[in-house]
């Protein structure tokens, strides 16, 4: 899949923002008044930050209103309405920090509840494509969540549960990217099968559709050489996961809390470049490119 910009940085700062809010909607950080402001600025930021740059990535932004009609059977349209809840919900419980003092427990934990559930809509969009056998698995979601959940960690300075969760997310990442490298072959789709002309005999191509290129070659048939995706993975990994580890175990300071978040953000940034980048659509088999 072409990597795009709006998408990767949707997905990565709107889980992160997602994950700061489950946090605070759970009472973590124990924080009021203006510091209590400050956290949920953070959150917001990369929350609403994220779904707005996803507009980008449409054709037709001003259609996007029309996404939240289908509900019923689109994982973006529950997404749609999952976040815009949580933002309502946790903006009151916000309020009761921020004016009142107050930690409103049951608002808290609806709030925190719809942040993940929209973070789980988000990567559900995903793993529901059987085009795509790499999305297509059960670690997707959970790649989406641990990471977001870590990173909320992280922003919410809850240090000892950040390392741990941090840890946890690594592992996932590793597990869903192994998983990931021999799904399309599982997948038991070919040329044959995708051109349903397997029963009558071996099947190739002759030659390739048209000379020039067009939008699914474009969309869907970009290709990473396997010698940059595995430093590219060395890279995300040691970033995401390692580095903000080793940065949290040394002796508390601002500076180095700061680089973890940083070093987490560049992280997760390069690993969701690389989870289009490396998606295998079938429709490539169409073009001889799989």
């Amino acid at each position: 899949m072409h990597p795009a910009p709006s998408v990767i940085i949707f997905s990565t700062f709107s889980g992160l923002g997602f994950g700061l809010l489950a946090w605070l909607g759970i009472g973590l950080p124990a924080v009021t008044g203006w510091v209590a402001f400050v956290f949920y600025v953070i959150a917001y930021l990369l929350a609403v930050g994220g779904l707005i740059a996803s507009t980008f990535h449409l054709g037709h932004p001003e259609r996007a209103l029309k996404a939240f009609t289908q509900w019923r059977t689109s994982w973006l349209s529950r997404e749609g309405w999952l976040a815009v809840l949580a933002l309502l919900v946790m903006a009151v419980h916000g309020a009761g920090l921020v004016f009142f003092d107050q930690h409103w427990w049951p608002v808290g934990l609806i709030g925190a509840a719809l942040s993940l559930g929209a973070v789980f809509s988000t990567s559900m969009i995903y793993a529901q494509l059987k085009a795509i056998p790499r999305w297509h698995q059960k670690l997707t979601p959970v790649n989406f969540l641990s990471l977001s959940i870590a990173g909320g960690a992280l922003l919410a300075g809850q240090v000892t549960w950040a390392i741990v969760l941090l840890l946890v997310a690594g592992a996932v990442q590793l597990a869903t990217w192994l998983i990931g490298d021999g799904a399309f072959a599982r997948s038991g789709t070919n040329m044959a099968s995708a051109t349903r002309l397997g029963t009558i005999g071996k099947v190739r191509a002759f030659e390739p559709p048209h000379t020039g290129t067009n939008y699914l070659l474009r969309e869907f048939v970009y290709v990473i050489g396997r010698k940059h995706s595995f430093k590219l993975r060395i890279i995300a990994i040691m970033l995401m996961a390692v580095v903000p580890v080793i940065l949290l175990l040394l002796p508390f300071h601002h500076i180095e809390a700061l680089l973890a978040v940083l070093s987490h953000l560049a992280g997760v940034l390069a690993a969701r470049w690389l989870f289009f980048a490396e998606a295998e659509h079938v429709v490539g088999l169409y073009y001889g490119k799989r």
